[in-house]
């Protein structure tokens, strides 16, 4: 065991050194500090070898790792059981105190109280910080104590607030003191994982002034491509709210529903499965597998929804008009459980986060918290006229698209949207 008593910073969803809330807990600790992150297979397994969202996370840690051994020091990366990973770095260092960031999807929160009862029966602390949110849990309430379920008076009362601590947020505690270290980094590989074609391009946070002009316009590539890069913290979100603040309130307000999501989920769990609105769980779902592969693969007739799948299945990214468009289709053209279309999504978007995925997924469906009204249904090719009407969104993702020879409609509008109202209205009625 190394006797000299330190600190450990165990990163999760926060893969930076610069703006990190435990990580300035963990330098008030006055210790040297080892980075660690641990690869976990309860999680691991669920994916593919070349998931996206691996390599993302590789490539990140292998920038914090260079850049600590420009310092001196080294990335620790462990692979196991976080539990069992826990218990051999106490056998293996004297450890003062443990710090992370908190984490709020419900496996996360069940292994870090496993966590925290291993070191605690061995008498050392652990440090949970708020980091990845502005607010989190019972920080934006009403006045009773009962969290908001509909965000206009939720974002009011989270603007409100921000104000209050606008100020306070941005503080840093000084440079950290990193133990030495010279550990090697492993490759992807060794992870049992292989790279992924198919990478996370760099936030543009110079489209944050024209968000508001420019957001429904997939074509123009204008959106911020900030998505990965806030799941699992390489930018920090104190940052890009100040800078939202000052640049855009409707690029704000989507970060505010970000935090409005996973306060949701923090206090309705069960959502992982069921629908918020507990009545939409009665309705005659057709859940037509061969309907949902077309779907899967764009190939529905319908061209803004097919190349918004294949920009999907290509890059791990959709533009968010598009998501609201694709998902209205699944839900309520063909009548497909919302669930099976935030499963298909969990596995695609490199931007995947458990609160947000199936806050807009039950949005779209019209069974969750505030959510488009069942008979609301986006029929697909008006939006097309609307939203890509020289048809440059349509052709750069299907390049060979021939409007008098494309694949007829799987559906017909029409139809399908009586068919949804009718369908939604007997299981209200019921």
């Amino acid at each position: 065991m190394i006797q000299a008593p330190i600190s450990i910073l165990w990163l999760r969803r926060d893969l930076r050194l610069e703006d990190n809330r435990a990580l300035d807990a963990a330098v008030r600790s006055g210790l040297p500090i080892l980075l660690l992150f641990i690869f976990d297979p309860q999680i691991l397994s669920e994916l593919p070898a070349d998931d996206s969202r691996i390599t993302f996370i590789h490539q990140s840690l292998r920038k914090l790792h260079d850049d600590l051994r420009s310092k001196g020091s080294a990335l620790m990366i462990r692979q196991g059981n976080p539990r069992e990973v826990w218990e051999q770095l106490l056998e293996e260092f004297t450890i003062a105190g443990v710090f992370a960031n908190r984490d709020y999807e419900p496996y996360a929160v069940e292994r870090d109280k496993a966590v925290a009862r291993v070191l605690n029966a061995s008498g050392v602390p652990i440090s949970f910080t708020k980091d990845q949110v502005i607010f989190d849990r019972e920080e934006v309430i009403k006045a009773d104590g009962t969290p908001y379920t509909v965000f206009t008076p939720y974002k009011k009362r989270w603007l409100e607030k921000y104000k209050q601590i606008a100020s306070e947020i941005h503080k840093n505690y000084g440079p950290p003191a990193f133990i030495e270290a010279s550990w090697s980094f492993p490759e992807i590989e060794a992870l049992g994982f292989r790279p992924s074609a198919i990478s996370a391009p760099p936030p543009n946070l110079t489209n944050i002034r024209a968000y508001e002009q420019y957001r429904d316009v997939p074509a123009l590539g204008a959106t911020t491509l900030v998505g990965p890069h806030l799941r699992f913290g390489t930018i920090s979100i104190r940052e890009l709210a100040r800078q939202a603040e000052q640049e855009s309130p409707v690029f704000l307000s989507e970060l505010i529903w970000r935090e409005f999501f996973m306060q949701i989920l923090h206090h309705y769990p069960a959502l992982v499965t069921q629908s918020f609105k507990k009545v939409y769980d009665s309705i005659q779902w057709r859940n037509h597998e061969a309907d949902f592969q077309r779907w899967c693969r764009g190939e529905t007739g319908y061209p803004l929804v097919d190349a918004g799948m294949r920009q999907l299945n290509q890059t791990g990214f959709m533009h968010n008009r598009i998501r609201m468009v694709v998902a209205s289709f699944l839900c309520k053209h063909l009548l497909i459980h919302w669930s099976w279309g935030e499963a298909y999504f969990a596995g695609k978007l490199l931007d995947y986060e458990l609160s947000s995925n199936n806050g807009n997924w039950q949005w779209a469906a019209g069974t969750g918290c505030d959510a488009a009204p069942y008979f609301r249904v986006f029929n697909p090719s008006l939006q097309q006229q609307r939203f890509d009407p020289n048809l440059e969104y349509i052709r750069q993702w299907i390049p060979d698209y021939d409007p008098q020879r494309y694949i007829p409609p799987m559906v017909d509008h029409a139809m399908a949207r009586v068919r949804a109202i009718q369908t939604y209205r007997a299981a209200l009625s019921s």
